[in-house]
């Protein structure tokens, strides 16, 4: 008999689980990118391709072979077909693409709008999410690189820049920031203006 009830209990969990998992499949099939979406794109065919891309304020993605493609209002199936059919002309068959949602907008995470005053920044070089990103007002050089998912493996982490057009002539000052928080040069809770453009250069040989 208890055999039998754990039989039926281990059932009802597995029933459960399985319920559960086929309900965010459905969940991610039916939900439309939007822009400010960050999306993971794995070529089957080509690892060397995958990679993490951001959708566009315009709702628009760029991915190496492509260019330019439309993702809003896609979904993360559709626009896999979508890329699968752009890259085919450099495989000898339609290459296999899996796209997956790595990160929602901002304003869509936690189910609630972001509130605060905004800024713009842009985040180039080797970071997860490279772009143009929304930040609130008083975040810090720190914080939005954790915004953008983090520094690659390649990324210099002594020599991060940071670019600041100067308000009266229009020069471009440029900061220096070790991400390792040692030396000289500006500290991780250097607070962001609007404008600012943060630099992660790809490391040197022997760094």
């Amino acid at each position: 008999m208890r055999d039998l009830n754990m039989r039926i209990v281990i059932g009802s969990l597995a029933a459960f689980v399985m319920s559960l998992i086929m309900g965010t499949v459905a969940l991610a099939q039916s939900y439309q990118i939007q822009p400010g979406d960050a999306l993971r794109v794995e070529v089957l065919e080509d690892p060397t391709l995958n990679r993490t891309i951001l959708v566009l304020p315009d709702g628009s993605v760029t991915f190496p072979l492509v260019g330019s493609l439309r993702a809003s209002g896609q979904s993360t199936d559709a626009l896999g077909r979508s890329l699968s059919s752009a890259l085919s002309s450099n495989f000898n068959a339609p290459p296999t693409v899996f796209v997956s949602i790595a990160s929602l907008a901002p304003q869509l995470q936690a189910g609630t709008l972001q509130t605060g005053p905004t800024i713009e920044v842009f985040v180039m070089g080797e970071v997860g999410v490279p772009g143009k990103h929304i930040a609130t007002e008083g975040t810090t050089i720190l914080q939005v690189l954790a915004q953008v998912g983090g520094l690659t493996n390649f990324a210099a982490r002594k020599r991060i820049e940071l670019r600041r057009a100067d308000t009266k002539t229009g020069v471009m000052n440029k900061y220096t920031y070790n991400y390792n928080g040692t030396g000289a040069g500006i500290k991780g809770n250097t607070v962001l203006k609007a404008g600012d453009v943060v630099v992660v250069p790809p490391r040197r040989l022997f760094e």
